[in-house]
This record gives structure tokens, sequence and C-alpha cells, in this order.
């Protein structure tokens, strides 16, 4: 157990001041331009950013994605961002339960209710762990924390890189088509910064798998995390696939093509425009992690809400400048996509 505790807060601090960022890739959410209308028709103060997501409203369509557990400064987190996320009425992700699995009392660490009756909660499980549980097993652990819905996240990337990450991921469909069909929440197919390409897509529709998080290239690399972890060779695997992954925007657009229920587009988001144009792009819903995050270590609640507050106004400034009262209305808002986004939407199949 101290070892995936020393984990996550390796992953803390990681995430709040380390260089884990993509160096080249980009999200590629900038190679979607919004068409500018100067006749929008509108009063600003009544366009309705709001959205029912997984059956709860959403005063706008942010989730604040899964970070951390497992640690006393993990909780501490949690607790300040559901009490955010439940003031403003967003979601709220929580990060991997794998400690849970070895030690039941870090349950408290993601325990948000108390502070956020009524948030759209998010549990979050690896696929290889979920793979070795009962089905029974893994809904149990998503309502310890009395979750609305479950992410079962998709790693390879990171835990080939991880020193004691996990080699052996065969199985994970399985997994997926069997909880989907077993657990009474919505299961979600959920990346950790390097996307679902169309293929992964296909094969998780298939067997039935209705919602994704797509977590894509651009923002922070979970790869780099890992390789500011690692030592000698898996240090320099790395540094190999620092650049790995599928750009956000690439895969929010092969997702809505695909025809899921729900797509969260978390990967490098961090503006108001950026979810504009992900929702454009066909995303339910933009998540935002390491900045949230990183507004809060630098001054506490108040500066993340402050932050966050701004999205919102950046969010309902694109789609008056797009003549869209609602998030129905931005969906279909004129767009151009360009250059590199063109290309791959046009090639990998």
């Amino acid at each position: 157990m101290a070892d995936i505790g020393s984990r996550k807060a390796d992953h803390i601090d990681l995430a709040a001041r380390g260089d884990v960022g993509f160096k080249q890739t980009t999200t590629l959410l900038e190679c979607v331009r919004l068409v500018h209308d100067a006749l929008p028709e509108l009063d600003l103060d009544a366009i309705d950013s709001s959205v029912e997501v997984l059956g709860k409203r959403l005063s706008a369509p942010i989730l604040i994605a899964g970070m951390t557990g497992g640690t006393a400064r993990a909780a501490d987190i949690n607790r300040q961002l559901a009490a955010l996320a439940e003031e403003r009425g967003y979601a709220l992700g929580l990060g991997s339960q794998r400690p849970m699995l070895r030690d039941a009392a870090q349950r408290a660490t993601y325990a948000v209710r108390e502070v956020a009756p009524n948030v759209l909660l998010l549990g979050n499980l690896g696929v290889v762990q979920a793979r070795e549980l009962s089905s029974a097993a893994v809904t149990d652990l998503a309502q310890a924390v009395d979750a609305d819905a479950l992410c079962v996240h998709l790693n390879p990337a990171m835990e080939v890189v991880q020193p004691e990450g996990d080699r052996d991921f065969r199985g994970g469909l399985e997994t997926l088509a069997r909880l989907t069909n077993d657990c009474p929440l919505p299961i979600i197919a959920k990346e950790t910064g390097c996307g679902l390409s169309r293929g992964v897509a296909a094969r998780l529709r298939q067997v039935g798998v209705d919602h994704v998080d797509v977590s894509g290239a651009g923002g922070t690399s979970w790869v780099a995390v890992e390789t500011q972890r690692a030592t000698s060779g898996q240090r320099a695997l790395g540094e190999a696939f620092w650049e790995w992954g599928i750009p956000t925007a690439v895969s929010v657009a092969w997702m809505a093509e695909a025809g899921f229920r729900t797509v969260f587009a978390t990967g490098g988001v961090k503006t108001g425009l950026d979810v504009a144009r992900a929702l454009a792009l066909g995303a339910t819903c933009g998540g935002i992690a390491r900045p949230v995050l990183q507004a809060l270590e630098r001054g506490g609640p108040e500066e993340a809400k402050a932050y966050l507050m701004q999205v919102e106004r950046e969010l309902k400034t694109a789609m008056l400048l797009v003549g869209a009262a609602d998030v129905a209305s931005l969906r279909r808002a004129p767009r151009v996509l360009l250059g590199e986004l063109q290309a791959w939407l046009a090639g990998a199949r």
C-alpha cells in the first residue's frame, strides 16, 4: 500500500509542478475555427450553457476531470474540488480507486458526497484491475463512493513506462463488455492522455459501450509523468514515447462520428474556447484537470473557482459570437477545420 500511496503523491507533485506536458503535440483544438456571427440576436446574460449528462443537469458542460486519491493530500484536493463542483454545477471525476482494493480505509480519500450531494460523480478504476474482479465487486467499489457512473481507464502507454506498471493488457474489451452488461451504473471507457482511435471506437460500440472519455494528447502526458519517475531503461523508453497519442480534437471527432451517447473531451482542455470547439466537434462535455489543480495549488479554492468561472465566461462568449443560444445550437454552429486536424480526420481508418 505504501508503494501506491507514494506513487499517488508523486503524481500530484508532478501534475501540479513538473515538466509533464507534451512538447510538440497539441490538442489540435486550435484547428477548429468557429464562424463569427456579427448579428447573433442574443442577450449574453440569457444564453443557456446548461446540459444534461448521464441523467444529471449541469449548469455548464464542464467536468473537473479525475486526478487523484489514495493519500491524505488527495482527500483534501478531492473535497475542495467537489465543493467547487457542487457550487458551480459541474461534474467531478475521481482518481483511480485502486488504492481502495488494497486498503478499504482509503475510501475516505474519495468520499466527497458530504460536500457534494448533487454533483455528477464519476468513479474510476483501471481496466486491468477490473479484469481481475467480479462485476459485483466493481459495482461495490463504485457504490462505496456513491458514484453516478464508473470510468474504466485504459492506460497501456503509461503502464509500460511506469517502473511498477502492468504489462498484460489482454481481456480489456471483454472486461468492458461484461461490466457494461452487468453493472447498474453507466460504464465510461476512459483513456489517460493518449486518446481513443476509430478502431477502438468501433470495438467499444460492438460490445455495447455508450460512453467514453477521450483523454487525448496535447495536455498532460502521463507517459511523461512516469518518465520523470523512472530510471535507466524505463526512462529512455518514456523519452521515446513522450509525444505518443491521438490529439484530443481528433479523438473527439472520431467518437462523435461513432455515435457514442456521451463523449467527454479531456486532454489539454484549458479554456472556454477549447470547450466550445470540442462541443462543436461533437463532445458532450469538456473535461479539465491539470489547470484546475494548478490553480488550487496557487491560491486555494478561490483561485480554482475564479479560473473555472473564466472558462464559463469564455464559453458563453463563444456561444454568443456564433449565435448559439444553447449548447445544442453550439453543436450545430458552422466551423472550419484546418491543417493537421483535417489531415487526421481524412486519414487513419
